[in-house]
């Protein structure tokens, strides 16, 4: 008798996860988080400037996570603000706060800095990307790089 492969826990995890998905999408759509590669899963980049609302939005210290637009805002100073992609580099997910001065991601834990973007805690293997923001009468305006 033949022994099965030996597999990485978390690919196998992910396979059952995805693989149950895809049954029970028979006859329906089902969304299941975690499932995509970090170049896929969140849906695409923005095009163009977006205009993001108020700066005040976005407090000093700290950030706000524009999740329809998969932009996060920080201002880790007064005045001084900062955007990057929401999309987690690790799995794909969107971040969903920002909290102690990290970009949070609820999927498996990577902590990002406010101020740069840098994994401060994984698994995810890279920096959030950096988007240009700009203020123009009291509003955001993201330009994604």
């Amino acid at each position: 008798m033949s022994e099965a492969p030996e597999s990485s826990p978390t690919a196998s995890r992910r396979t059952l996860l995805c693989g149950a998905a895809a049954v029970l999408a028979v006859g329906g759509t089902v969304a299941v988080s975690g499932c995509g590669s970090s170049s896929s899963g969140a849906g695409s980049t923005p095009k163009g400037p977006v205009d993001l609302g108020p700066a005040s939005a976005v407090p000093e210290g700290g950030g706000t996570v524009f999740r329809e637009q998969k932009i996060v805002v920080t201002q880790p100073a007064a005045g001084q603000y900062k955007a990057f992609s929401a999309k987690c580099t690790h799995a794909g997910c969107i971040v969903d706060q920002v909290k102690n001065q990290q970009i949070q991601c609820p999927c498996h834990g990577s902590r990002f800095g406010i101020a740069d973007g840098a994994v401060q805690d994984g698994p995810a293997p890279s920096p959030l990307p950096a988007y240009t923001v700009t203020v123009e009468g009291g509003n955001l305006k993201v330009t994604p790089s």
